[in-house]
């Protein structure tokens, strides 16, 4: 567990990037007893952002009340598509934070801001509904984890297998051992992209506030290529495509490989195989996770991701999927709405699951039903952290260029200083004034 200085040290930087001041936690508001009215708020006016928001103001007893961004072309646009009036949408989070009326923050930022603007709403007794990946390091998610408990909310990682029935009905049949004992999965995420159109260093454009954006990372200089065009595959701000779709597959195999806590061994191998142009992230990659508690035959499994972003030949004609191996059959799953069962000697055994792609709206209502009923949370913060530091420990393991060993209780990279120097990042210091300083 990280120590309070640890923790201060971030939220210091956090707070200080946003100008947050003494954001207290908030008592929450009466509106999240049952039956009450739950009111919402977008940072984040991207596509993923304006999609979410539009979920949540479809979702029965749910107001959106604001949208939030640092570009004044997007914020305008979200509010005129989403019904939001123009007082209410924002440039500055505080104004939405100190709003003691919001119960629900949707973070859809880059991936740079996801914890820590998730970690300021925590902090200001906001429920949070996070896009993926929850973080852009390990450390950050962990403290994430503890800004949930510490503040008492729920914390919603937007990998929305964890609420749709087809999967929660097939990692059951795995439970109740359809294929015997799962001891290893594969999951792929294959697609073709398109190559990064080259950039230039230029000032920022009018209307968009580029030092808010970068926010609490380093400063660097404003790219044509790399603020609203591919950000997740810049080391600075994304987490390549592993983090960006990539996540979604490490999610529901890890959920249906049945394994908790980090893996104890992590190897990949990976880069730009076939984009020659300024993305940093590779395009083709494949890690190997092993999970073990003790090295008795049995106790140990193996996850492994693969990912080529230049192809659309894919197993099971699916670009996005997992098969299961356990010591009785095979399992092919995927959020396209896919399920196939094989017995041994890949006889078909027929499941009696209705089809059905990943449900964003029953990962929403999910939320709702939390904060109202205490309904379980499918996709909690630790969930979600587990899931992305997947994303995380494969792409230190490329960049590093060897094997990892790890510590799962401490999240550091055994006898590695370069690899553990990227479980975490640097932050920027105090920058702007505080409203109230």
């Amino acid at each position: 567990m990280l120590n309070e200085s640890t923790r201060r040290e971030f939220l210091q930087a956090t707070s200080a990037a946003m100008a947050a001041g003494t954001l207290g936690a908030a008592t929450a508001s009466a509106a999240q007893g049952a039956g009450g009215k739950l009111v919402v708020a977008l940072v984040g006016c991207g596509g993923r952002g304006t999609h979410d928001a539009g979920l949540f103001k479809n979702t029965p007893g749910v107001e959106l009340a604001y949208v939030c961004d640092v570009d004044e072309a997007r914020r305008d646009s979200a509010a005129r598509s989403l019904g939001v009036p123009a007082g209410r949408a924002l440039a500055d989070m505080r104004k939405v934070l100190d709003d003691k009326s919001v119960d629900i923050v949707i973070v859809a930022t880059p991936d740079h801001w996801h914890s820590p603007a998730a970690i300021l709403a925590c902090d200001a007794g906001k429920h949070v509904y996070v896009e993926k990946p929850i973080s852009h390091n390990i450390r950050e998610s962990r403290l994430l984890v503890e800004a949930a408990r510490r503040n008492k909310v729920h914390v919603q990682h937007g990998t929305q297998c964890r609420s749709t029935p087809m999967m929660i009905e097939a990692v059951k049949l795995l439970r109740d051992g359809i294929i015997g004992d799962v001891l290893s999965a594969k999951c792929w995420n294959i697609q073709r992209r398109g190559e990064l159109p080259a950039g230039r260093d230029t000032d920022p454009p009018p209307g968009f506030d580029y030092d808010s954006w970068v926010g609490p990372a380093t400063m660097i200089p404003y790219r044509t290529n790399r603020v609203h065009n591919r950000w997740t595959m810049w080391h600075h701000f994304g987490a390549g495509e592993a983090g960006n779709d990539g996540v979604h597959d490490l999610d529901y195999t890890r959920w249906g490989l049945g394994v908790d806590g980090h893996p104890t061994k992590v190897s990949a191998l990976g880069g730009k195989y076939f984009f020659n142009d300024d993305q940093e992230f590779p395009d083709t990659q494949q890690a190997t996770f092993e999970y073990a508690s003790d090295a008795a035959p049995g106790s140990r499994r193996m996850l492994i991701y693969e990912q080529r972003l230049w192809t659309t030949n894919y197993p099971h004609q699916c670009d996005s999927g997992a098969e299961f191996y356990g010591t009785k059959g095979q399992m092919f799953l995927s959020r396209r709405g896919k399920v196939e069962v094989l017995a041994d000697r890949n006889k078909p055994v027929e499941v009696t699951i209705a089809p059905g792609a990943q449900n964003d709206v029953l990962h929403v209502q999910n939320l709702c039903d939390a904060i109202r009923s205490g309904a379980k949370l499918n996709a909690d913060a630790l969930t979600g952290h587990l899931s992305t530091a997947l994303c995380h420990w494969a792409n230190i393991a490329t960049r590093v260029g060897r094997s990892l060993t790890v510590d799962p209780q401490a999240e550091k990279v055994v006898g590695d200083d370069a690899a553990n120097a990227l479980v975490r990042r640097e932050y920027r210091e105090h920058w702007g004034t505080p409203r109230g300083a």
